[in-house]
């Protein structure tokens, strides 16, 4: 869907006059790329920095990719909760993907050129699979809201229809929200200045670039961040504060602990997304170094979606549970 999404992004462009290769107007300059200048690498430890975010990344594409295939495979986990995460992890897995080759690539190339229709395209996937995530963690808190506080109408509420709603809800919510941010985007006029300071293309960074009018970009941030990044937040918050006033009314110590240890590695999860994010963009301090900002940058888009396949389920015992019973299969059938 992303990728179509894409196609649409494109389409609108050609038809609307929009041009993604070059700018050309009065004292402006045309170009048709950017330079990105990448993480304050000094040059002695780019092999150890390349082998280390390599790592980070295969990481990150293998856990995911366990989970989908798992949820897949596994009838057992066929229910509300794993139909969610199945669709974290995609995000999670493209989200990372839509930074870490082309960082990768120049570090290991010194090519820190990106095309102005790349850039454009780049910004629009990360925002379409950054906002995908945070619609799908708003989902699974609700999904553990009524599975904790509602346990015998849990099936009923969370009923196919309403869970299959929820997930194209959010992919069709990140569509447009990532679409009219890259449309404004393409409205701008860049100057001589062409070096982006980060390692992806980053909006507010484009921003800075500009040489017309941002007034309106700024302002569509600021609006829409509060409904799909802020509401999103106070959701999630809302729900494991309910969860919490649930479980306090459990006597059982031990079913307190899981559950808060669970919640608590939830939570941390969700602050480091929401928090990273929500001070770049909605929060921005005039006292932010670049290097702050990249490392800010690096937590939410790297580390977190490593992170969520052993906080979310790695740690499960329903998918250790369906990595044995797919393991076991796959021996019995070689066995035959």
């Amino acid at each position: 869907m992303g990728t179509g999404s894409c196609t649409m992004f494109l389409e609108f462009h050609r038809h609307s006059g929009f041009r993604l290769d070059s700018m050309t107007e009065d004292n402006q300059t045309d170009f048709s790329q950017f330079l990105l200048l990448g993480l304050p690498i000094p040059p002695e430890h780019q092999h150890l920095f390349y082998a280390l975010f390599l790592a980070m990344y295969l990481t990150t594409v293998l856990g995911n990719l366990i989970i989908i295939i798992l949820i897949v495979l596994d009838s057992h986990l066929h229910t509300p909760m794993y139909l969610f995460l199945s669709n974290l992890s995609f995000s999670d897995l493209c989200f990372s993907s839509v930074t870490m080759p082309k960082l990768l690539q120049n570090i290991q190339s010194q090519d820190q050129s990106i095309t102005y229709r790349g850039c454009l395209t780049q910004m629009y996937f990360f925002l379409f699979f950054g906002d995908l995530e945070s619609f799908l963690l708003v989902a699974m808190a609700y999904d553990r809201y009524v599975a904790i506080c509602f346990p015998l109408h849990y099936m009923s509420i969370m009923s196919t229809k309403l869970c299959v709603s929820l997930v194209l809800l959010s992919w069709v919510l990140t569509t447009f929200h990532a679409m009219l941010h890259t449309l404004l985007m393409a409205r701008l006029s860049f100057c001589e200045d062409n070096v982006i300071p980060h390692f992806f293309c980053d909006m507010s960074a484009l921003l800075k670039l500009a040489c017309s009018d941002t007034h309106v970009n700024e302002l569509v941030i600021f609006v829409m961040g509060g409904l799909i990044l802020v509401t999103p937040f106070v959701l999630i918050v809302v729900s494991y504060a309910r969860i919490v006033s649930s479980i306090l009314k459990v006597p059982f110590a031990r079913g307190i602990r899981k559950a808060f240890s669970t919640c608590g590695s939830h939570l941390s999860v969700v602050s480091l997304f929401y928090g990273t994010v929500i001070g770049l963009y909605l929060c921005p301090s005039a006292n932010n170094s670049t290097v702050k900002e990249t490392v800010m940058a690096m937590m939410y888009t790297v580390v977190t979606p490593m992170l969520n396949p052993f906080i979310y389920s790695l740690r499960n015992r329903d998918m250790k549970g369906a990595l044995g019973r797919v393991i076991c299969k796959k021996k019995v059938f070689f066995c035959l």
